[in-house]
């Protein structure tokens, strides 16, 4: 391997350690409150990054924007949710909206994709599938291959 080459690979290793740092700082954000989402434009302001910027990061990490990564965060935040909850005491409404949903059609549309049921039957105990296209939905690596 030519030394030009070894050094391409190291700046390439580095800048894919800017780019987890960011990506993980974008997502601690988001999350810190989940039920008031951010915009990206927000997070980026917060962040003192360009949106280009975390764009591009969160497609060097996860493949996919941040808005979709970001989202998906939230559904998977609705879903523990759901299933820690007492059926009888807690609706999917309730878990939806501390999620940071506010068009409920479109949660549950999204919910069913991303978990092959509906809400209500994850909050009921009538759990049929537990997957997550995370190809499409999340990203194809994981946050912990940042750290």
């Amino acid at each position: 391997m030519s030394r030009l080459a070894t050094i391409r690979e190291m700046m390439s290793a580095q800048q894919r350690e800017l780019w987890c740092d960011l990506v993980v700082r974008a997502e601690k954000l988001a999350l810190s409150r989940p039920a008031q989402p951010s915009s990206i434009s927000i997070i980026c302001r917060m962040l003192t990054v360009s949106e280009r910027t975390l764009r591009k990061a969160f497609n060097e990490i996860y493949g996919v924007p941040p808005c979709r990564r970001l989202r998906m965060l939230r559904l998977l935040h609705a879903r523990k949710g759901l299933l820690a909850a007492d059926g009888e005491l807690t609706t999917v409404t309730s878990v939806a909206t501390a999620s940071g949903f506010s068009e409920l059609g479109r949660f549950s549309v999204e919910y069913r994709k991303a978990f092959g049921e509906s809400p209500s039957q994850t909050l009921n105990g009538k759990i049929q599938t537990c997957y997550v296209d995370t190809d499409r939905d999340v990203g194809a690596i994981s946050r912990a291959e940042c750290a």
